[in-house]
């Protein structure tokens, strides 16, 4: 099903089989969105854009905050449908998920009314200047299958509190909570044709929405790959783009840091969401005086770690999103087990579910990494932790920033100094210090080097969904401007007679 003008319709493509990947159990049949459902979405956005555009910023805080309310009112009917879709555990769908949603469109039904610009001030002779930040237009958003919810209200809720209308383009994979929560914004108010939501692949669907003149702007969560693809068919219409891309977080352990909390913070952060996170801890570089304590403990807690059903809320850690992507995960594993690098703990397929049709990894530790390591330098995207140890300070940090990427990373350290400097020198968009993944609505999110550019949340997002314009007013009586003869002369009588 498709989300277009305020109701659902069908797509035009093809057939597409939804599967829980947990069970390999079939969760429906729809027709995907392509070229045809893009023009009709974009169509219904640009009708929608000139009353939203022009709706106060009152108008909109109250769209959004009756849409928080909404959420709320079927917060577990969301969470069940972003577990199945996802195979992620109805604990992190519940207490997360769809509680960061929440949060979420609360914050920009508040920063909805603070589009503030430059006070109005004289800046040039007998005139006062002042400044207006306006939305874009149709804003095309391309969200990833992760985090389905999350992902589509990073996208939707800025967009439309600067003022602009939207087509999101979810997974074809885990299109239900974003089409849920396009209905919800319907069902509460919002004008049909602000909030649209398309569930189609890449090349019949998300080129389509970039490539479409109507489309003033592109905001994508995915891959570097697909997001340098994005910039170039952007670019050949001459539109913006919001990129977060991949990412390969560094943990920095120092041989000062609380050992306990950066075990337990690493496992928390390298298999949350089954490790299916841009921002998940991937690359441990612990100080050798502590690596193999680290080590030890790490396995420890992971052995630990409960694999089961996703609707168990005993369960921590349920499937992956596919059995592709876990043969994949497993791929990759294998080949630093054959390079001779040590499979700690985990490393596979759990006996207790090792089925054809499902999708489970067991969370995996593995030391004896070199930099020069696929599983060192690639975005794994499973619940895979790898580690190094380092002997200096500068060391760290270097190894810390031997990487393509920098959405995100750790320090562990009691030492200020330490802190601080890990801070200011570490390569990425969001550094934490003694903590691992915390990302709130009103702090900016997004990447430095090939993680993309731009950002998601916080009043720094309307960055990417405004533009600024300056307005001049003059304040005088006579047609004559001083600056006006470095054009042409205006001396005698060449000005209008009575002038």
């Amino acid at each position: 099903m498709q989300f277009i003008a305020g109701e659902y319709r069908q797509g035009h493509g093809a057939e597409h089989v939804l599967v829980n990947p947990a069970t390999g159990n079939e969760l429906g049949r729809y027709p995907l969105a392509n070229d045809r459902d893009v023009d009709l979405a974009v169509a219904a956005a640009k009708d929608a854009y000139p009353a939203w555009r022009d709706a106060t910023p009152g108008d909109r805080a109250d769209a959004l905050l009756a849409l928080a309310t909404g959420l709320q009112e079927r917060a577990q009917e969301l969470a069940t449908v972003e577990s199945q879709q996802t195979g992620k555990s109805i604990r992190l769908a519940g207490e997360f998920d769809v509680p960061g949603t929440i949060d979420n469109a609360k914050f920009f039904a508040g920063a909805a009314r603070h589009l503030t610009g430059l006070a109005a001030g004289s800046y040039w002779p007998n005139s006062t200047s002042f400044t207006r930040r306006e939305p874009l237009g149709v804003v095309g958003s391309i969200a990833p299958w992760n985090y389905p919810l999350q992902m589509a209200a990073w996208k939707i809720f800025p967009a439309v509190a600067a003022g602009n209308t939207i087509v999101l383009k979810t997974s074809e994979l885990t299109p239900g909570t974003s089409l849920l929560l396009a209905e919800i914004a319907t069902e509460v108010g919002m004008p049909p044709g602000v909030i649209n939501v398309l569930a189609g692949d890449g090349a019949h669907c998300g080129e389509a929405l970039v490539r479409h003149p109507d489309v003033v702007m592109t905001s994508f969560t995915g891959s570097t790959k697909v997001g340098r693809r994005i910039m170039e068919m952007a670019a050949s219409k001459g539109a913006r783009v919001h990129l977060e891309l991949g990412g390969k977080a560094p943990l920095v352990v120092y041989d000062d840091a609380d050992l306990e909390a950066a075990a337990r913070g690493a496992v928390a952060g390298s298999i949350i969401n089954g490790g299916q996170d841009c921002t998940a801890a991937t690359r441990a570089i612990v100080h050798s005086s502590l690596h193999d304590q680290f080590v030890e403990r790490v396995a420890a807690i992971m052995n630990d770690v409960v694999i089961g059903p996703p609707d168990d809320v005993t369960t921590d850690l349920g499937s992956l999103i596919s059995t592709v992507h876990r043969d994949r995960v497993a791929a990759i594993v294998d080949r630093a087990r054959s390079h001779g690098a040590t499979i700690v703990c985990g490393g596979g397929i759990p006996s207790d579910w090792n089925a054809p049709e499902t999708a489970y990894f067991q969370p995996t530790l593995i030391a004896n990494v070199a930099p020069s390591d696929e599983v060192w330098r690639e975005e794994i995207f499973g619940p895979v932790l790898v580690t190094t140890p380092f002997e200096t300070d500068e060391e760290a940090i270097a190894l810390a920033n031997d990487t393509p990427y920098g959405l995100a990373a750790s320090a562990w350290t009691t030492s200020t100094r330490r802190a601080l400097d890990a801070a200011a020198r570490i390569e990425a968009g969001c550094v934490w210090i003694n903590e691992h993944i915390p990302i709130v609505s009103d702090m900016p999110h997004g990447g430095y080097k090939a993680s993309g550019f731009g950002k998601d949340m916080s009043q720094f997002s309307f960055e990417e969904y405004t533009q600024v314009k300056h307005v001049l007013i003059d304040q005088t009586d006579s047609p004559r401007r001083e600056w006006q003869d470095i054009v042409f002369t205006t001396r005698g009588t060449n000005t209008v007679s009575g002038a």
